[in-house]
């Protein structure tokens, strides 16, 4: 079973560096990919509330009997439960379905165009984080002025942000202020929503490893020291995105991959005006 590299988080607490995703993942199918998942070796799981999932990932997790030391779970709270008492029974809901006592990573999903109720729901993730019940705590496609406004109102460093990341779409600027701060950043689409699988640049690229397009681009992430989370529902895909780890790209390689940086790149809202 391979061991996963892990990302120290600016709360000294490690976080596996490959997880997971169940975006798009039946609550039913979720039980099952879940499963085939841990089997594989994953240990971090990331969820959401708004994934309508959460049950079946819970029930992936107890069937699994892994010591829940050796996992790392996140999910994640929705952009209509920011007030506080709202926040504190939506979490008080996700530990419900997961089954679990406390979740080792809890993230504030958007922060809701034109709002600015994120900074009420950062409060109560602190407080969930002064309680125990959140091990660690961070936010979900937060641009910069978000951050550096948690960050002067709160006094709070989230220790992550999950946002959009892939080869065609870098966001090397909000990269830059995430290191300068000491957040970590975690990719979800890291295959660009499966649109890069098929790039030819990619593959030619991975011939030389004899690894597939989807490798390519994870190991990318990994050398650049993201956290990623790639999602698939088939077992011996499931399998494939965990077989990273027994080669590195060369710097033509990563220079290559460098390049097809597009700003019109993302696939997914844009924070902006989302929510």
């Amino acid at each position: 079973m391979p061991t996963t590299p892990t990302i120290r988080l600016n709360d000294n607490r490690p976080m596996p560096q490959l997880g997971y995703g169940v975006w798009r993942v039946s609550n039913d199918e979720a039980a099952e990919s879940v499963g085939e998942a841990l089997r594989a070796g994953y240990r971090s799981i990331d969820t959401a509330s708004i994934y309508e999932n959460e049950e079946g990932v819970g029930k992936a997790i107890a069937a699994a009997s892994i010591p829940r030391d050796e996992l790392f779970i996140t999910t994640k709270l929705w952009n209509n439960s920011h007030d506080t008492d709202a926040a504190l029974k939506a979490f008080d809901e996700s530990l419900a379905r997961l089954q679990l006592d406390f979740v080792d990573l809890y993230l504030i999903h958007w922060p809701v165009a034109g709002s600015e109720a994120y900074l009420d729901a950062w409060r109560t993730l602190v407080r969930l984080k002064e309680e125990g019940r959140a091990k660690s705590i961070g936010v979900s496609n937060f641009n910069i002025p978000h951050l550096q406004r948690l960050i002067d109102e709160t006094g709070v460093t989230p220790s992550v942000n999950q946002i959009e990341l892939h080869p065609r779409f870098q966001q090397r600027e909000l990269r830059a202020f995430h290191k300068a701060n000491d957040i970590a950043t975690e990719s979800w689409a890291p295959l660009g929503q499966g649109s890069l699988v098929t790039n030819e640049e990619l593959a030619t690229i991975g011939r030389k490893y004899g690894k597939t397009p989807a490798q390519v681009i994870l190991r990318w992430h990994l050398e650049n020291n993201l956290i990623a989370i790639p999602k698939s529902v088939t077992p011996s895909r499931i399998r494939e995105n965990l077989d990273v780890f027994d080669f590195t790209l060369d710097t033509e390689d990563m220079r290559a991959i460098e390049r097809m940086d597009d700003q019109g790149g993302r696939v997914g809202p844009n924070p902006a005006v989302f929510g």
